[in-house]
């Protein structure tokens, strides 16, 4: 049976593992946490775009750099940046023609049948069905919204949600009714993902870089695209 001597002991020895777990999960003054650090607990969402934000630093493009991840089940299941195939020439070595000459004859959004540039999120799709692994379900986190293409893929793919950091629209052309009518199949895509399509509102220090300053004057807008999580 304890004595009264072992009792004072053990619960002495409970609060000194208390005050020190206490003391371990306190913020150290001397190493002050950075903001993206308590972010990335405390949201989910913008703890995977970080990680989309780092797969986007492999991105070589002369236009806009993208990286995107596949999560499934909270887990990276792929990654992809744009560029040009493997074993190709570099687009910013001028592997791409359309994209070497992006600021001479074609608009943001024109000319994809010239460019040989496979997208990010396309690039994630591929790796996945290279490697067996399903995606069905899955949330996409891209640092664009996707394009027309991309969104079709994805569609296709049956991804569940869409996060994305920085927006994508259509190019704008001089013909009004053919802008609109190009919104609205955008926006057509952008409502058919069951989880919806969502802007994370977060900060990004190499945005100079990666957004290309070629920008279309038309924003596009849906009744997904706009929510902050």
């Amino acid at each position: 049976m304890p004595t009264k001597a072992g009792n004072r002991n053990g619960s002495r020895n409970q609060r000194k593992e208390t005050a020190r777990a206490k003391a371990a999960a306190a913020p150290d003054p001397g190493r002050p946490e950075p903001v993206a650090a308590r972010n990335a607990r405390a949201n989910r969402n913008m703890y995977f775009m970080a990680i989309a934000m780092a797969v986007r630093l492999r991105a070589n493009c002369r236009g806009n750099r993208v990286g995107a991840i596949i999560v499934q089940d909270h887990r990276i299941v792929s990654t992809g940046y744009n560029g040009t195939p493997a074993n190709m020439v570099n687009c910013l070595d001028d592997g791409c023609y359309r994209c070497a000459n992006r600021d001479k004859a074609y608009q943001s959004g024109e000319a994809y049948d010239l460019c040989i540039c496979v997208h990010a999120e396309q690039n994630a799709l591929l790796a996945a069905a290279r490697f067996g692994i399903a995606v069905e379900g899955s949330t996409v986190y891209t640092t664009m919204r996707p394009c027309f293409g991309c969104a079709k893929e994805l569609l296709q793919a049956n991804v569940l949600s869409i996060y994305y950091l920085h927006e994508w629209t259509p190019s704008p052309h001089e013909d009004p009714v053919k802008t609109e009518k190009q919104r609205a199949q955008y926006d057509k895509l952008m409502t058919r993902f069951p989880g919806g399509v969502h802007h994370l509102q977060m900060d990004d220090p190499d945005y100079e870089w990666a957004v290309s300053k070629k920008g279309p004057a038309v924003v596009s807008s849906d009744v997904h695209g706009t929510q902050d999580v």
